[in-house]
């Protein structure tokens, strides 16, 4: 019979463990994987949920909001739409495109012909020529001059055109005041405020009164006047040099004065349409030749 292996003092060493030994009990040769599984063991009975298994905030799953865990709550809503006004307008339309350049191109042609708007500018030695011209299309001056040439006609072609000239001027007015109250753009930056007898609406600048009336009176003129033709050509030059120098006055931009011709053009129209006469308007002839 073999001898027992002994230490160093002589006492015999423990028996090798079996390989038939239970599961649960340590041993030797497997030191670190029966130290795992004794722990978990050891915790199996009162085992933490934060142990076994990731918190809800944690979870990758809920990061990435595949879909909810149990317990972790009621899904959040939606974030509200923002209002048209708030959201940044990414692709805007063409027509928004054209009419933010155009309204670039008016700024600086405006600019660049403001050439008397001061003393100071570059034709500022034609300021008062200017002026002067801006008086001769004021709506005030026409409307006078046309009562008092009306009162002192004394024949009925005569009053019929005067008094058609007066509901054109009258309209004219009525029309420009309106747009210029919708509208209410303001004159340039560079305009001094010294014009001739201004009234409430005259801080606005769209449409130009002096054009529409330039236009107005001009078509009116070649139409019912017989004149030679240096005189015609005299008139439409009247028109279109009183437009310009709104321009060059700095009362007006561009586009004021291009619409200005376009509706006292139109305007004229409406007066065409609606003439009165004898047979049109018999009762307001008849109060005119009263007084």
């Amino acid at each position: 019979m073999p001898s027992p292996r002994r230490n160093a003092d002589g006492r015999p060493l423990a028996a090798p463990a079996s390989s038939s030994s239970s599961p649960g009990s340590p041993a030797r040769g497997g030191g670190g994987r029966f130290e795992f599984q004794s722990l978990l063991s050891s915790r199996a009975p009162g085992l933490d949920p934060a142990c076994g298994r990731l918190r809800a905030p944690e979870s990758p799953v809920h990061r990435r909001g595949s879909f909810p865990l149990a317990g972790a709550g009621p899904p959040q809503a939606p974030p509200a739409a923002l209002p048209d006004d708030d959201r940044m307008d990414l692709n805007p339309s063409f027509l928004g495109i054209a009419l933010r350049s155009l309204l670039a191109i008016d700024l600086w042609l405006s600019k660049k012909l403001g050439v008397c708007a001061g003393e100071s500018s570059s034709w500022g030695s034609m300021r008062p020529l200017m002026k002067l011209l801006e008086i001769s299309g004021h709506g005030i001056l026409w409307l006078l001059g046309t009562l008092y040439c009306l009162s002192r006609s004394d024949s009925w072609a005569g009053r019929e055109v005067l008094m058609n000239l007066l509901f054109a001027l009258l309209l004219d007015l009525l029309l420009v005041t309106l747009i210029k109250g919708l509208v209410r753009r303001r004159r340039p930056a560079h305009n001094q405020m010294d014009m001739f007898v201004t009234l409430s609406v005259d801080k606005y600048s769209f449409p130009s009164g002096h054009a529409t009336r330039a236009a107005l009176v001009s078509r009116f003129i070649l139409n019912h006047l017989v004149l030679a033709i240096p005189l015609r050509v005299l008139v439409v030059l009247w028109a279109f040099i009183l437009g310009l120098s709104r321009v060059m006055l700095g009362r007006h931009n561009v586009t004021d004065v291009a619409f200005g011709f376009f509706l006292g053009y139109t305007q004229y129209s409406i007066v065409d349409y609606c003439w009165l006469s004898p047979h049109t308007a018999p009762v307001l002839f008849l109060l005119w030749n009263q007084q």
